[in-house]
């Protein structure tokens, strides 16, 4: 899968067409829409399902030298009215905070991040280290190939190792054609 082809895939998802229209909107820097939202519409259409299905959120990434949580809401604030037309759930978090609420979320703990290509990088499957910033651009430091095919693979970048088995057997049922490589203690 190129680039073009990757992002003609995603904008068939009218929400993420729309969020990329108006990320640059948001004002804040390092701006990417990240994650499921792309890779799950990736495999929506490559499954013959409306591009959108089963999608609970879109995440869009930032950064923030400024590490208030208030800072971070009056963010979450204005993304809330910038996209509140979509009628969909829009997660916006500074990835600068990220250590700082990770470990009560989750009872783990990591590192902080140096910038929103780090957090990318750190996903927990390497196919889903996706992300499109304002200006259009993909990020994507695993390349395409394995997203495209199906191929979810343990990302060793990634600190919280221990969640991959729950995250893939979510992925699994939802699109049964996918391949766990790398991994095959799994119980799917």
């Amino acid at each position: 899968m190129t680039e073009a082809e990757f992002l003609n895939t995603v904008r068939e998802n009218a929400v993420v067409a729309a969020l990329l229209e108006r990320l640059g909107s948001l004002g804040t820097d390092q701006t990417y829409l990240v994650a499921g939202a792309l890779f799950q519409t990736v495999w929506n259409v490559r499954s013959g399902q409306p591009p959108g299905k089963q999608i609970l959120d879109y995440d869009l990434f930032n950064w923030d030298e400024e590490l208030s949580f208030e800072a971070e809401d009056r963010v979450i604030r204005r993304a809330a009215r910038l996209f509140a037309d979509l009628g969909v759930q829009v997660e916006v978090r500074n990835q600068a905070r990220v250590h700082m609420w990770f470990p009560e979320r989750t009872g783990l703990t990591r590192p902080a991040l140096t910038s929103v290509r780090d957090g990318i990088d750190q996903f927990l499957v390497t196919c889903t280290c996706v992300g499109i910033d304002e200006s259009g651009a993909v990020y994507a430091p695993c390349g395409l190939a394995d997203l495209a095919a199906g191929r979810l693979r343990l990302n060793t970048r990634n600190h919280t190792t221990e969640l991959f088995t729950a995250k893939v057997q979510s992925y699994v049922a939802r699109w049964p054609w996918l391949q766990v490589e790398g991994a095959p203690s799994l119980p799917l």
